[in-house]
Formats: structure tokens, C-alpha cells, sequence
């Protein structure tokens, strides 16, 4: 959009306290509200082979009770206070956040500082073990026992190593949190849960020297410690030998998945694969959609989509959901010609303008409310030291080529260079082949 459109930039007061803990303030008083936003350097890839699903544990075991906090009365407090609170695990990171009247913000400064210098005062044997029991009831619910629900696990699987930091997926094994002990699940926590590898963002009705100073009264005692070691994050080479996995199951439908590894966040190229990913699969108007689903009616479903990691590589896919009676392969074939397609001619002026507006649209939205807005702020700060990010970002995709679109994919989304999943429907679900 011209300049002239551009909205005004949020304003960013960004602190540091002694302890290393990372501030950024965005004062706005539309509203008597204001979000508070953690975000913890970990997630799963900072965990260690044989020890996976640490960071997700954790998202539970933080509400569990602290020094002086009570078991479940983090949330309770919290939403007596008129506050919505939630958190999510990630590749990269962890985060932790709620968004509340102005009146409460002291309150939720004191709970989450509590917790941060005081969790492990109520992580014994018998919360441990609770907690645990919750996950892999999550993972039962969520991932073994819904359609597909093991996509993202296989898809990880297909495309990165084993051993990679981004080798396996939040939820993690459950025979690794199963040989768990006391101890492990401390360490861990005195590893990453540190002062200095948290950003903690304010945004609302709150003045950056007013945010800062009680930041400081609630956070400042909590000592940091030693730096934790990042994670490797060399870029890989692009897939070899299109690995693949077959498997039946029962789902609605066969399905086909493919999958690259594509340039991290940050890259400028990152940029340009999106677009070509929203062009491919965005919406109804995508090439997917018009050509598997309208015109050929080979699908019921078809999308494109990435997931921008930090380490090394990000991670993108595209998908249909077969029509009764078409077998896999010939949506996978259809799959393929429309991405060639793409990469041959690039996208259209319209396409690409299409493309830009819905990734505009959701960039507006996620600042829009002070909750996302205060999670785009420590997101681009934990993740790329740029929390100005939030003013600067869309113009520099709105500013990518037709040109940039075509060449990305034709670098990053090479069909010699994927990785393939099918879902074949069985609902006996008792055969799997797999080859690598």
C-alpha cells in the first residue's frame, strides 16, 4: 500500500534490568487495559535427545503453584481480575500471557515473577506425575485419536533428521517424559527459565517509565544465570531422493502431503515463499483450489502453507484431500503440475496482489488487539532482536516482485526436493509401510 496508507507506528520503549530480562513497553490508552506478554527462549528444539516435550511440560507445571501461589490459583486470580490468560509451546520458543483491566496489571506482574523465581518450590514428585498425565492425555485426545492428527509428527519426521533440533515436535515422546526424572525436569527449568532469556512485553494503558519501574519492583531480585547454549541452526540442503511415507488409517479421506524446507525467519527469501505459498494454496481464489477442487474435481480440499522457524530452516507444505474413487497419486501428479506451473510463469499481477492483501489483512489483525499485538512485540524480539519489526515488516513484503516470487520457488519449492506423505483410507488402521 503507498506510504501515505501506512498506519502510524506503534511506539516501542524498550528497557533492560540488571538480572538481563528484556522490557518493551507500547503505551496505548484506547482502552483501560493492558496485555501483559512473556516469551521464553525455549521450545523444542532447545530440548536434548531422550528428553522431549520439556517445554510443553512446562506450560502446564506454570500453572501448577509456585512459592506463594497456591496450585490452579494463577488463572483463578487472574480471571477474578476480569483477565483472559492462556499459553502456547512452539518450535522455537514458549509463551505466557494475559490481557486484563489496568487495575490488575500489578497482580499479574507479581504472579508471573513468582513463578519465574519460585516455580520449583511446587514441582515435586506428585505434581510431576499429575502434570505428566495430563500431556499424554492431551496427546491422546489431540494427536492419536483424531483424523490426521499425526500429520505435523510425520511431516517433521519426513523432512528433518531425526537428531535435528527440529526433529521432533512439541508434544514430544511420551516414552521420554514417561524417564523423566525430578531431577531432569529441574534442570531443565534452571536452564532456560532465566531472566535473561525472557522478553516481557506491556501493551496498553500503561507509560513506558510507570511499565519499566514495576517490571523492576516485581522481577528485579530474580538472579539470572548462565546463558543457555543455542541450539545449532545451519541451514540444511535441500530434501534428496523425495522421502516418503505411506500409511492407512482411518480418516475421512486419502490424503497427500508434501513438504520443503524453506529459508528461516528473517531471510528475505522467507518473504517471497510465502507469497508463492498464497498464491499456490491461500483460500478458494489459490491455483490449488481452482484447479484440483472446481475444475478437475480430483479434491474435496487443497491449501499451501509455511511454518517461519528460526533455526537454520523453516518448514512449508501443500495438501489435498483425494474426492472418492481418485487415488493418491494422480493428486499428488496434479499437486505437482500446478506448483511446476507456478514456478514456470510466476504469478500473475492480480495473483500476486491477491496474495499481498491477504497476508496484509493478517498482518493488521495481529495488531490490532493490545493481547497479539504485545505477542508479535516479544515474538520479534526473542526471535530476530527486532522488536520494530512490527512497524517495518509489511512494507517489505508488500515491496517483493513477481520476479523474487518466481525465483523463490523455483530455489525453495523444487518437486525434486520434497518429501511425501499419503493417507490412505482403512478403518482398520493396521498397515503402515514407510521408506526413506
Amino acid at each position: 500500500m503507498p506510504d501515505s496508507q501506512q498506519p502510524a507506528p506503534y511506539p516501542i520503549h524498550q528497557a533492560s534490568l540488571a538480572n538481563g530480562l528484556r522490557v518493551l513497553v507500547s503505551p496505548d490508552h484506547h482502552a483501560p487495559a493492558v496485555a501483559v506478554n512473556l516469551w521464553y527462549d525455549v521450545g523444542s528444539r532447545h530440548e536434548q535427545p531422550g528428553r522431549t516435550g520439556f517445554a510443553h511440560l512446562f506450560e502446564h507445571l506454570m500453572f501448577q503453584g509456585s512459592a506463594n501461589v497456591a496450585s490452579g490459583q494463577h488463572i483463578a486470580l487472574l480471571q477474578a481480575a476480569g483477565a483472559s490468560v492462556n499459553a502456547t509451546t512452539w518450535f522455537d520458543r514458549t509463551n505466557y500471557f494475559e490481557a486484563l483491566p489496568t487495575g490488575g496489571l500489578e497482580l499479574a506482574l507479581w504472579l508471573e515473577a513468582d513463578r519465574m523465581a519460585t516455580l520449583l518450590d511446587a514441582v515435586g514428585q506428585q505434581n510431576l506425575d499429575n502434570q505428566r498425565e495430563v500431556v499424554k492425555e492431551e496427546k491422546r485426545q489431540r494427536y492419536d485419536n483424531v483424523p490426521y492428527g499425526d500429520v505435523m509428527e510425520r511431516l517433521v519426521s519426513l523432512t528433518f533428521p531425526a537428531d535435528h533440533p527440529y526433529g521432533h515436535t512439541t508434544i514430544g515422546s511420551m516414552a521420554d517424559l514417561d524417564a523423566a526424572t525430578l531431577d531432569d525436569v529441574h534442570h531443565f527449568f534452571r536452564t532456560h527459565y532465566l531472566p535473561g532469556n525472557c522478553v516481557l512485553s506491556l501493551v496498553g494503558d500503561v507509560e513506558p517509565a510507570e511499565g519499566v519501574a514495576l517490571v523492576e519492583r516485581y522481577f528485579g531480585h530474580i538472579p539470572d544465570g548462565p546463558t543457555p547454549a543455542d541450539p545449532p541452526a545451519e541451514p540444511l540442503p535441500p530434501l534428496t531422493g523425495v522421502p516418503r511415507a505411506e500409511l492407512s488409517a482411518a480418516v475421512p479421506a486419502d490424503a497427500v502431503y508434501l513438504s520443503w524446507r524453506l529459508p528461516a525467519l528473517g531471510d528475505l527469501e522467507q518473504d517471497a515463499v510465502g507469497l508463492a505459498l498464497s498464491v499456490l494454496g491461500g483460500g478458494q481464489t489459490s491455483r490449488l483450489h481452482r484447479a484440483l477442487v472446481r475444475r478437475d474435481e480430483l479434491a474435496t480440499g487443497a491449501s499451501a502453507s509455511g511454518l517461519p522457524l528460526i533455526g537454520g530452516n523453516s518448514f512449508g507444505f501443500v495438501s489435498a484431500r483425494c474426492r472418492d474413487g481418485v487415488p493418491p497419486e494422480r493428486v499428488e501428479e496434479a499437486l505437482l503440475t500446478e506448483l511446476t506451473r507456478l514456478a514456470a510463469d510466476g504469478p500473475s499481477a492480480e495473483e500476486l496482489q491477491r496474495a499481498k492483501a491477504q497476508f496484509e489483512r493478517g498482518w493488521l489483525q495481529s495488531l490490532a488487539g493490545l493481547e497479539s499485538r504485545a505477542d508479535q512485540l516479544s515474538g520479534n524480539a526473542t526471535l530476530l532482536d527486532d522488536p520494530e519489526r512490527i512497524n517495518t515488516h509489511a512494507r517489505q513484503v508488500l515491496a517483493v516482485t513477481a520476479d523474487q516470487v518466481r525465483a523463490a520457488l523455483r530455489k525453495h519449492l523444487d518437486p525434486e526436493h520434497r518429501a511425501a506423505l499419503t493417507y490412505r483410507r482403512d478403518s482398520s488402521a493396521s498397515a503402515e509401510e514407510e521408506t526413506r
